[in-house]
């Protein structure tokens, strides 16, 4: 009885977390942003790029009987561009986030489960009855913001074929999310969003503690150190 009554009041702060983030438009869905369009559409490009970039493979092109046909590497060949960008199309690969709503900015789009459906999927998994409005089925489906970000990543990679071929061809040596999104897509005071990344595991305060614990167990050794005058180096 105590594991039910506390995993309600689990649910009770999750939910109450998810609806008081959704609040910030009328209808609980906070569209995204240009900026985190052109980020996601770009790495998932950059990713996909990535995979092939090393490799060795040439590509013939020309007729089976021509004895003239043309030999390129397959990393600078307009093969490989088409098929990081179609196969399957690079937007569709914006269905594999979610939104994570504890998180801000655009770290909200991220892959995998949130914290909130994690915790409500354990609950389900221990026998808790949860009502959410919607059937259990759909509740990993892809959110509105994620099929609008879908659906803008569309529009962007659309309008920009030109400026994304002539990267490809010509300035590969170039970050791509800096030379297409902050130097093409996004004006300066709306470029912020690029700079988002996830914390590093070790934080500060982890580091400054190991680092003062290294310290001290140097100066207990410090008469038998290896540095010069028998002085432990540091």
């Amino acid at each position: 009885m105590t594991a039910v009554f506390l995993a309600t009041i689990f649910l009770f702060i999750f939910v109450a977390r998810t609806h008081c983030s959704s609040q910030e438009t009328d209808d609980g869905v906070q569209e995204p942003t240009l900026c985190e369009v052109c980020k996601f559409m770009a790495t998932e490009l950059q990713t996909r790029l990535d995979e092939t970039g090393k490799s060795k493979e040439v590509i013939e092109t020309g007729h089976g009987l021509d004895s003239k046909k043309k030999r390129k590497k397959y990393h600078v060949s307009e093969l490989r561009l088409i098929e990081a960008l179609n196969e399957p199309h690079i937007c569709d690969k914006i269905l594999e986030y979610n939104v994570h709503k504890e998180k801000k900015g655009s770290l909200r789009f991220a892959k995998g489960r949130s914290e909130t459906m994690t915790a409500l999927h354990g609950l389900v998994d221990k026998g808790v009855k949860v009502e959410l409005g919607m059937p259990y089925e759909m509740w990993d489906k892809p959110s509105a913001e994620v099929t609008q970000m879908q659906r803008k990543c569309f529009n962007l990679v659309e309008k920009y074929e030109e400026e994304i071929e002539d990267w490809y061809f010509n300035h590969q040596d170039k970050n791509f999310m800096n030379y297409f999104c902050k130097n093409m897509v996004l004006s300066p005071d709306n470029n912020a969003c690029l700079n988002e990344s996830p914390e590093l595991p070790n934080t500060s305060k982890e580091s400054a503690e190991n680092t003062k614990s290294k310290r001290e167990s140097n100066k207990l050794k410090g008469d038998h150190g290896n540095g010069p005058n028998g002085k432990t180096e540091l």
